[in-house]
């Protein structure tokens, strides 16, 4: 004899906005740091003093179609 198992149905809720916001923000201002730190950290707009985050970030650099040389 064949007997059916039944699996209960799994309802997923979705995330409010609400509390999903501070996190999209948050994503987002790391998002431009880094792009900051691969795009712009040399020269006149350095934070960093010295070459080691550039040759850090080198590869990316050229990668993402920043000039740097």
């Amino acid at each position: 004899m064949n007997q059916a198992v039944l699996h209960p149905v799994e309802s997923f809720e979705p995330i409010p906005l609400r509390e999903l916001l501070p996190w999209m923000i948050f994503g987002g201002l790391l998002m431009l740091l880094a792009l900051y730190f691969v795009g712009a950290e040399q020269g006149a707009t350095s934070i960093v003093p010295g070459m080691a985050v550039h040759e850090f970030v080198h590869d990316g650099r050229h990668l993402l179609g920043f000039p740097c040389h």
